[in-house]
């Protein structure tokens, strides 16, 4: 019989949840952990980029859930539905409610296809396609190498979105490979960006900007993608100017590399967890939930204004763990999360902008270098170190430059 009753409930086994119950396994063994999640497989996200740009192997961001549920932890097989916060229950579709002491909301965002009209009949043909989804990177991969010429059309939805420079890595690595063989001259890229900047963080513009004149791609900001037609190669744009008027543009494409828009889960959005705009709404420096003391926030659900990365849910399910396990026992949560997030910006085959920066856009490198330089260092991190830490490190609960600088 299905046990119901645990001492800490994890909603989520993505990056946040597994990390978050190894944190926990690791600081007390005795604890009783379940982790509720539907999924079947568990991917490493970080990579599609890379795969979009054949630089690694799809089969090799997957494995099977079971492997990466931390040895000692429940896994429900199950999804989280509703919360019942004053009850201490987690409504779900086929285990019915489960029972808590405290609980971590880990459940990563929604992404919202069908947000952008004709997109989801179109993904994956037609010259369409997303580093966004595993089935859909190594398609970016083919239409890369069998573009001779024409335009390739790069997105970036309004924020927030998960792995904020993703959009603009699947525009440079792209760009790269089409300088590399010689028809870059023949191939015109653009970005079209719902954002005012190119960067969120000042320090890091310029230093893109070099590759976007490099690459001699049109950049467009403030502009929103809102509607695709696979068949005939149109998208069609937003354009907002500076007085806020906005006008509606269509563009044909050869190639499109498609960001969609991201939001909550539905089922946090519809909770007493959610803030007026959706997220779980927790202490952006405790991540204990503002209303609830006995429920605490990890990854890309909450409302911290941090960047959605694996490196930002590293950092953070340590503070979480430390502080949930000070709760329980009565005491003064000692850890402070300063913001910490880390976008490895892949401008070219081999070097890597590795930006890292916090809250209110305070870099915050880990390594004694400038950090707005591309290196081939921060390349080989990303493409066969991080890989390592996150299935070998992270998920089993070894904390390897987990710490933030600003924790108690």
């Amino acid at each position: 019989m299905q046990k119901n009753n645990f001492d800490i409930v994890i909603v989520g086994g993505g990056a946040a949840g597994c990390a978050m119950a190894a944190s926990l396994k690791k600081r007390d063994n005795t604890l009783a952990i379940a982790i509720i999640e539907p999924a079947a497989q568990h991917y490493y996200q970080p990579a599609w980029t890379l795969v979009g740009a054949g630089e690694f192997d799809a089969a090799n961001t997957v494995r099977p859930m079971a492997e990466c549920i931390p040895h000692g932890v429940t896994w429900l097989h199950a999804a989280a539905t509703g919360f019942m916060p004053e009850e201490k229950h987690v409504v779900t579709d086929r285990l019915d409610k489960i029972q808590y002491q405290q609980l971590v909301v880990a459940a990563g965002l929604k992404l919202h296809w069908e947000g952008i009209k004709g997109l989801p009949e179109t993904l994956g043909k037609h010259g369409v396609t997303s580093n966004y989804r595993f089935d859909l990177a190594p398609y970016t991969w083919q239409l890369v190498q069998q573009l001779q010429s024409g335009k390739a059309l790069f997105t970036q939805p309004p924020m927030p979105i998960k792995c904020a420079g993703a959009p603009q890595k699947a525009l440079y690595l792209s760009c790269a490979e089409w300088l590399a063989q010689g028809r870059l001259g023949q191939i015109k890229a653009s970005f079209y960006s719902a954002a005012p900047a190119l960067f969120g963080v000042k320090e890091y513009v310029e230093p893109l900007m070099q590759y976007i004149r490099r690459y001699q791609v049109d950049l467009h900001l403030n502009s929103t993608l809102i509607e695709v037609d696979g068949p005939n190669k149109t998208a069609w744009f937003n354009i907002k100017d500076a007085d806020g008027n906005v006008q509606h543009i269509s563009e044909t494409f050869d190639m499109l590399h498609v960001v969609p828009p991201q939001t909550a889960p539905d089922f946090i959005k519809q909770s007493p967890l959610a803030n007026a705009d959706g997220w779980v709404e927790v202490d952006q420096h405790s991540l204990q939930h503002v209303r609830y003391p006995d429920i605490f926030g990890v990854g890309d659900c909450t409302n911290t204004p941090n960047a959605k990365t694996a490196a930002a849910a590293r950092k953070q399910v340590v503070i979480a763990a430390e502080n949930l396990l000070a709760a329980r026992a009565g005491l003064a949560l000692p850890s402070r999360y300063d913001g910490y997030g880390s976008c490895p910006l892949t401008v070219e085959k081999g070097k890597i902008i590795l930006a890292e920066f916090g809250y209110g856009g305070k870099i915050v490198p880990t390594f004694p270098w400038d950090s707005t330089k591309a290196r081939r260092s921060a390349w080989w991190l990303k493409k066969y170190l991080l890989p390592k830490v996150y299935w070998h490190l992270m998920l089993k609960g070894r904390e390897w430059l987990a710490r933030c600088g600003a924790c108690g």
